[in-house]
């Protein structure tokens, strides 16, 4: 019994010997990693620019008064679309006191003459009916009584337009009334009833009553890098991606550069301008972010691979080839348009050579065999 135990323990020792052997020579043997490979696409490769801005209307008006006073009223809200000469707001006026107190003068003495110039007239026209004096005499006091009662009417819309801004006869087209210029949608509306507003002139800028715009007519509004700006000519085509509408596209055309660029976050950046080809099924709001896609050079039909499977050596470039299963050897390539992603090859590849990819992650150790 003794001995069947030593036998079966011997064994056992004898098995984890060999196993512990195979193991260790299993770690020893080289990995063999099996590359995967590629062959070059026929392929259209495009290289852009991106430029960020946003989208606003071409013509936007900052409506103002052309009086200064306090808002009594307020006919149009944000959104709705008006036209030219409909009535935004009414300007109620705040009169001067030395200009109300001359107007209110002023018609104390139109009155004054009127009341004389009519008691002249009463008396010389019992004259002229009894035939005491001739026409032509009495003439003269009828015209001077009219333009006496001119003076007066005169006088009254004088003062009425010093307190209330307009005379009552053209009191729709007075300037207390603020119109629209242009034909459009009101974009912002930001005073109120109540509010003191100040009137534009050479002096004063004057309070923005409203905002309109034409929202037929957007243009994009970005800026491109200096590195960039040199490769950009007007007429160029955009495809602008709005961010608030991103599953549709638009068409836009480069019309303006600006000759000067600006200093921004250490890097020169240039305005650019460009016309947007609006479409009926979507409505664009202006100040929306926008980017714009700017096509640089455009190669169609070209072989191109994975720009990632490009190697240097000095100046040349080259990839690996597979000339027999699991063996590569180099092959230079001239390069051409790269998009980023893939690299146009001029020459010195078959669209049936096979090119090994990278390595994978963890393989790192790995070698392949070069001639």
């Amino acid at each position: 019994m003794k001995k069947a135990i030593r036998i079966i323990v011997i064994l056992i020792l004898v098995g984890l010997f060999g196993g512990t052997l195979y193991f260790l020579y299993s770690k020893s043997k080289p990995v063999v990693v099996v590359y995967k490979t590629t062959v070059p696409k026929i392929s259209t490769i495009v290289k852009k620019t991106v430029a960020t801005g946003s989208v606003s209307p071409r013509k936007e008006i900052e409506i103002k008064p052309q009086v200064s006073g306090i808002i009594s009223e307020i006919y149009i809200e944000a959104g709705k679309t008006i036209h030219k000469g409909d009535v935004i707001a009414k300007v109620k006026i705040i009169p001067n006191m030395v200009s109300l107190n001359d107007a209110e003068s002023r018609v104390n003495r139109a009155n004054i003459s009127m009341d004389d110039a009519k008691t002249m007239y009463d008396r010389e026209k019992e004259l002229f009916d009894k035939k005491v004096i001739a026409a032509g005499d009495f003439q003269q006091y009828e015209t001077a009584l009219k333009n006496a009662r001119e003076s007066v009417t005169a006088a009254q819309d004088n003062l009425q337009l010093v307190r209330e801004g307009a005379i009552s006869k053209s009191a729709k087209t007075g300037n207390t009334m603020i119109t629209s210029t242009i034909d459009g949608m009101v974009l912002t509306v930001p005073v109120e009833v109540g509010n003191s507003v100040i009137e534009s002139n050479t002096f004063n800028a004057g309070t923005t009553v409203a905002t309109v715009a034409d929202m037929g007519e957007m243009i994009f509004k970005g800026k491109v890098d200096e590195s960039e700006v040199g490769k950009l000519h007007e007429g160029m085509p955009l495809i602008l991606t709005i961010g608030a509408i991103d599953s549709v596209k638009f068409d836009a055309k480069l019309e303006h550069i600006s000759p000067k660029g600006v200093a921004e976050n250490g890097a020169i950046q240039f305005e650019i301008k460009a016309a947007v080809h609006l479409k009926k099924s979507s409505f664009i709001r202006a100040g929306y972010s926008a980017n714009a896609d700017i096509v640089l050079e455009r190669r169609d039909k070209v072989v191109a691979i994975p720009e990632s499977l490009v190697q240097f050596e000095g100046t040349k470039t080259f990839v690996e080839i597979e000339t027999s299963p699991q063996k590569f050897t180099k092959k230079y390539i001239k390069t051409g348009l790269s998009d980023g992603l893939n690299i146009e090859v001029l020459s010195g590849l078959k669209i049936k050579d096979k090119i090994k990819t990278i390595t994978p992650e963890g393989d790192k150790s790995a070698t392949a065999k070069v001639s």
